[in-house]
């Protein structure tokens, strides 16, 4: 997740939040973890938008930590589904684990309806049976490694009982990410052996969005690295692939409710490649071509951030 400045114009003071991530080692594939701890209480409010993976934010504060809230619905520990909408977190940021989960992961780990179609339940509605229990484990543990081990562990325990969405599936939405979005659903289709109509209703079906929405998505999260990189509005929509400027103004304001202008000065994207290393493009991605797939350039790797500290060798 990415968030704007909070209505007052103060963004979080990441000098007070230390960021852990997992050790290389320690990682899973189609899954990314993140650790934040706020040492100094400060109130923040701040607008979530759309990231292309289904996001868990569990709160692990001993008082308040941030109540997330969108549509009448809130709550403390929650799983945030694709394209969110008017998502927003309120509150102290104290201790929170964020565990991102790309889409075909997602279906194995928390079933079928994963995606939840933008929408955003409590955890333990989605988990269901232990995950009081579980949230308990992970706020007495004593580092952010044990917290990241112990969320493995229950991640990989969940896989064990649910089958893998279709290969078909997972080589759409991993050719989707690859070229930032810019792809055909009907040469996606072909490429596979299917027709564009069994593809969306798979595709639905599994990871709860269109392919189509799936691309516009990718390409709204690229276009807004980009944005907070420093590139103008009118470049970035031409590198992602838009027809012109309005057209990535119309679907900035359709995925966030925000301006470009006001993506690009996101606080939180000033920090991704910390807590999400490699989740900033060096460079757009190029389209699919009739050769193949074009792998997709990421920035070189982050590594976890403590901005005015030294890091905590369980935050490396």
């Amino acid at each position: 997740m990415l968030s704007t400045e909070a209505p007052t114009g103060a963004p979080p003071d990441w000098s007070r939040v230390d960021v852990a991530v997992p050790r290389p080692s320690a990682r899973l594939p189609g899954i990314s973890m993140a650790g934040f701890s706020q040492h100094v209480s400060a109130f923040v409010d701040m607008a979530m938008v759309a990231h292309p993976a289904v996001t868990v934010l569990l709160d692990l504060s001993e008082g308040d930590g941030l109540l997330y809230s969108t549509r009448g619905r809130h709550g403390r520990s929650v799983v945030v589904g694709l394209a969110p909408g008017d998502l927003r977190a309120a509150g102290r940021v104290g201790t929170c684990l964020q565990i991102r989960l790309e889409p075909a992961v997602a279906a194995r780990v928390l079933g079928p309806a994963a995606a939840l179609g933008g929408r955003v339940e409590s955890f333990g509605d989605v988990w269901g049976r232990g995950a009081e229990a579980a949230v308990d484990a992970l706020r007495a543990a004593g580092s952010w490694d044990e917290r990241f081990a112990l969320a493995a562990d229950l991640v990989r325990r969940r896989t064990a009982d649910l089958p893998p969405v279709d290969p078909e599936v997972a080589h759409t939405w991993r050719t989707t990410r690859a070229h930032g979005g810019r792809v055909r659903v009907g040469g996606l289709a072909d490429e596979i052996g299917w027709s564009r109509k069994r593809l969306s209703a798979r595709f639905h079906a599994q990871l709860g969005i269109t392919p189509k929405r799936a691309a516009r998505l990718v390409r709204f999260d690229h276009a807004a690295h980009l944005l907070a990189a420093g590139l103008a509005p009118a470049s970035v929509a031409f590198e992602s692939g838009y027809v012109d400027q309005s057209h990535l103004h119309r679907e900035v304001k359709a995925f966030t409710g925000l301006t470009p202008t006001a993506v690009a000065g996101a606080p939180w994207l000033a920090i991704d490649d910390v807590a999400w290393p490699g989740s900033s493009p060096a460079r757009p991605p190029e389209p699919a071509g009739p050769g193949g797939p074009v792998p997709r350039r990421m920035a070189p790797a982050g590594r976890a951030w403590n901005r005015g500290r030294t890091a905590s060798a369980d935050a490396h």
